[in-house]
């Protein structure tokens, strides 16, 4: 697995999201998408980070940015756990990593201590104020979070690859795509 670089065509992938839908990449062109890859579905971190993109969502997508998530688990523990949240865009289980591979996602053991060292108030955050408790892991417990933005044309403007697991691009750097301060 290798990084993949800014300017890169995006990798391909069809897959059905565990809400019952195909997700073809494909269909996307013409907008801009931001594909973020996660942990496993009860991790707090990512519990988080889903709530806030629910939250920035409608934003994103009336000035045309789509967004797609992806899980290191299967369809029934994403129902269980992230799926108690109002989604209002596709999430997908690949418990068998090939799209995480396709992207080159990465796990780190010093990134998990680092979020343990660096992010409390995250902690605090997702679990005590949230109620996002951890449950079952699937696969690696140390997996790093990624994300993408992809453009209307299907190649990379942004690989964002985490430093630690509650590493995500910030959203101030994709509201400035989608408020036109920054061109693609």
């Amino acid at each position: 697995m290798s990084r993949l670089m800014e300017g890169e065509r995006a990798p391909h992938f069809s897959a059905r999201s565990f809400q019952g839908d195909v997700i073809n990449l494909d269909n996307y062109r013409g907008k801009y998408v931001l594909l973020s890859f996660y942990r496993y579905a009860s991790c707090p971190f990512c519990n988080l980070r889903v709530h806030e993109s629910i939250q920035k969502y409608e934003s994103f997508r009336a000035n045309g940015i789509e967004m797609i998530a992806v899980f290191q688990s299967p369809d029934e523990k994403l129902a269980e756990y992230v799926g108690k949240q109002s989604l209002n865009y596709p999430i997908i289980g690949d418990p068998n990593l090939e799209i995480y591979k396709s992207y080159g996602a990465e796990t780190s053991w010093l990134g998990l201590l680092k979020a343990f060292l660096f992010r409390p108030h995250q902690i605090l955050k997702s679990v005590i104020l949230r109620g996002f408790f951890p449950g079952s892991i699937e696969n690696e417990i140390q997996r790093l979070p990624a994300d993408f933005l992809i453009n209307p044309q299907g190649k990379i403007e942004i690989a964002y690859y985490g430093k630690d697991i509650g590493d995500h691009i910030a959203f101030e750097t994709l509201e400035k795509y989608r408020d036109g301060i920054i061109e693609p």
